[in-house]
């Protein structure tokens, strides 16, 4: 940890600070957005603080550090600069003043104020304004005034009732009426007596009153970066490598630390670090403890031993599913196993909140795509149900994507958040599909750049949802078909390619189309070498798909009409001709066949037996006849 004696915030030579305050801090970290702060009172009266409001942050404090809330970090700020006092007021807890427990420091307050200070009562608006004009214009006292939650101060920014209007009208002319402190020490610096509106978001006060304003100026507070995170982990993780299995070193768990909260707040590392400290041994490692606080679930199915003993067989196991695709098979399940050892993304500076993986099915429709999502969801979370589904042809329109992160403000359901964000919260550790993909609005891919990098997406109603615990898979068709000088669709590949050949025009199809068509290249390298690529569906493989489909249909009639069924050889060569004539349509072409050929006349045939059905029946002959087919029980 770092440590230093105690200097100024700001160097003597840059004609800002008092000489009486020293070289404070000097060569010490203290965010740049207090840096801000603290310049902005020597040239603008107001200032509003908006973001990242509700955390703490790291402050140098003599030979240590302090993390001390956005009220503290503000008085931290100014009692060197030679404030008297910072009085602070909200909507709900009325007026308060810091420093706290100073008879003398309240008494000052109250006068200055003229309203009574910790009484828990909320001030109107005409007392807020009249303690805001106190603080601006007192010129022998140099204090400060922070609304705090000003956010929540009136209804709807947008619909100001009058005296809501009146109270912002009079703070903006008080912006521009305000003189800096002259106090009699003519070595002291003359300030600003700041009036600091700290809001959720700059928006939530009127534009007219923020924008193109010289006297009010706007301050972004970013969330904590690396730096940040490295020594804020330092400090909160000590003593933590004793209470953690595994012997790990206190500076690799503060490093792991910063890594794995990549997109949070400091206030959630402490949070994390007491979630790892507990002594009901929900965690037993720093990562599993932000995995939890993050997905709200400790359990993680991604360490089982069963999915490891899992993927020793996953090619196998998905074989006897998927048939005919044993190249792609393959190369899913190195992926998912590069996901089960955490690696996905190893290579990127910061792979902690990434998805645990990603994967882009490409090639013909009907072989499988699908079949082999559901197969691998199966195999991770023992549960095929455990796939999210989304159909990507009902959002070819821009503002289709409300759907997935719910309706903008204003707009009706707005408070509901959206499909995708509302699936994954309630569902973290899941499979989410992606169809067809390529017919989505290209604006809404931009959604998908933010999920791929981050593995967060924030919905309508302002929550975070995390997509690190998930696994992502696209589908589509893109590469069958190319569009010639003439403009016309023509066809890519064929069956008749070679596996190399089909591999290259379609990966080389699909990485055109997301590159210049779509004019997305940073969703093509967030994509990688994860492209898999499916293999047109052979006779063999035809074959296999036939025969599952027809156990699947006989074990469903066994399963709903108590009938065992059989299908003699001749008819089942019948059939295995007419849906394998012509499989350019893979597997879900075959499916349509057995639908005309077999189910609809074995419905019919089942259903002019009545009540009285005999438990095993034959199917003895399939035939095409003049008014359709037709099947023959015995």
């Amino acid at each position: 940890m770092t440590t230093g004696a105690r200097a100024p915030l700001l160097a003597k030579d840059s004609g800002q600070g008092d000489p009486a305050d020293g070289d404070r801090y000097a060569g010490r970290h203290v965010p740049a957005w207090l840096r801000e702060t603290s310049t902005c009172f020597l040239t603008n009266p107001q200032l509003v603080l908006y973001g990242n409001i509700r955390d703490r942050y790291l402050v140098p404090d003599q030979a240590s550090w302090r993390l001390p809330d956005v009220r503290e970090a503000l008085w931290w700020l100014m009692e060197p600069l030679g404030y008297r006092f910072l009085l602070v007021a909200d909507p709900v807890d009325g007026l308060q003043v810091l420093p706290s427990g100073d008879e003398a420091v309240l008494e000052s307050a109250t006068a200055l104020a003229g309203v009574s200070l910790g009484n828990g009562r909320p001030l109107s608006l005409d007392s807020l304004l009249g303690v805001v004009r106190a603080v601006a214009g007192s010129k022998d006292t140099k204090v400060g005034i922070m609304v705090d939650y000003a956010s929540r101060l009136v209804r709807d920014v947008r619909q100001l009732s009058p005296e809501e209007h009146y109270f912002f009208a009079a703070c903006e002319k008080l912006s521009h009426t305000s003189q800096p402190v002259r106090l009699p020490d003519r070595q002291a610096t003359p300030r600003y007596n700041p009036v600091l509106w700290v809001a959720n978001n700059d928006r939530d006060l009127p534009a007219w009153f923020t924008a193109d304003s010289m006297a009010v100026r706007r301050i972004a507070v970013p969330l904590p970066d690396l730096g940040d995170r490295k020594m804020a982990a330092e400090l909160l993780s000590q003593g933590l490598a004793s209470q953690l299995p595994g012997g790990s070193a206190p500076d690799d768990i503060a490093y792991r630390f910063a890594e794995q909260t990549e997109s949070l707040t400091i206030r959630s590392m402490m949070e994390i670090v007491r979630l790892a400290r507990t002594s009901e041994g929900a965690v037993d490692s720093i990562e599993a403890a932000a995995r939890c606080y993050r997905v709200g679930i400790s359990d993680n199915p991604w360490s089982k031993p069963f999915l490891r003993e899992r993927l020793n067989t996953a090619a196998e196991r998905i074989g006897r599913r998927v048939r005919g695709q044993d190249e792609a098979i393959g190369q899913s399940v190195d992926i998912i196993i590069r996901s089960v050892m955490g690696l996905s993304g190893a290579q990127a500076a910061s792979n902690a909140s990434r998805p645990r993986g990603v994967l882009f099915f490409a090639g013909p429709t009907g072989v499988g795509k699908t079949e082999l999502a559901k197969s691998l969801t199966e195999l991770i979370f023992g549960d095929e149900r455990a796939y999210i589904r989304f159909d990507m042809t009902e959002f070819s329109e821009e503002h289709s994507a409300a759907r997935l992160i719910g309706a903008p403000p204003g707009y009706i359901g707005h408070d509901a958040g959206g499909e995708l964000t509302n699936s994954v919260r309630e569902r973290p550790f899941s499979l989410i599909l992606f169809d067809e993909i390529e017919k989505a609005h290209p604006r809404i891919l931009d959604k998908f750049l933010q999920i791929l990098d981050d593995g967060r997406l924030t919905d309508s109603t302002g929550s975070t949802v995390y997509f690190s615990e998930a696994v992502l898979v696209f589908t589509s068709n893109l590469g069958m078909s190319v569009i010639d000088e003439r403009g016309m669709p023509v066809q890519n590949v064929t069956p008749d390619d070679t596996r190399e050949d089909l591999v290259s025009r379609i990966s080389a199809a699909v990485k055109e189309h997301i590159a210049e068509e779509l004019n997305r290249p940073e969703l093509l390298n967030r994509l990688g070498d994860n492209i898999v690529v499916f293999n047109f569906i052979d006779p063999v493989a035809a074959q296999e798909i036939f025969d599952q489909l027809i156990q699947r249909i006989f074990t469903l009639v066994e399963k709903e009409r108590k009938v065992k069924l059989t299908l003699a050889p001749e008819a089942r060569q019948t059939l295995l001709a007419a849906a394998t004539a012509d499989i350019a349509f893979g597997g879900r072409g075959i499916g349509s066949v057995l639908e005309m050929a077999l189910i609809n006349p074995l419905a019919r045939a089942l259903f002019a037996q009545g009540y009285h059905l005999a438990p095993e029946q034959c199917i003895t002959d399939v035939a095409r006849r003049s008014a359709g087919w037709q099947v023959t029980l015995r």
